[in-house]
């Protein structure tokens, strides 16, 4: 099983749409969480732990992940997706640009 986490700002566009569409996916189970000091769901170290793969929507996603969680990413794979922050959830247009650019990291992982 793959444990894959994906972070946005606030959670509540683009990473809740990766975990839905993800959590389908055989082999794998899901969950979000946001950057933003008012993310629903503020990313927690205990998620980072738990996670084997972590995918961040943009490059700063990835800069205040390395710096404010670096002691707990310890060989974890950090991919960032660079997907703006231009659609609405579950948006099909996200939904696809998703599957193409995480879907072939969940199939080797």
């Amino acid at each position: 099983m793959t444990r894959a986490l994906f972070i946005c700002t606030q959670n509540r566009l683009r990473s809740p749409t990766a975990e839905h569409v993800f959590a389908s996916w055989p082999g794998v189970e899901t969950d979000s969480a946001g950057l933003g000091a008012d993310a629903d769901i503020p990313l927690s170290t205990e998620q980072v732990a738990w996670a084997d793969i972590i995918f961040v929507m943009e490059k700063t996603h990835r800069n205040r992940l390395s710096s404010r969680f670096r002691s707990h990413l310890n060989g974890k794979r950090v991919v960032c997706l660079d997907i703006p922050d231009d659609y609405e959830y579950m948006d099909p247009a996200l939904v696809r640009l998703l599957e193409a650019r995480v879907g072939r990291f969940l199939k080797r992982a």
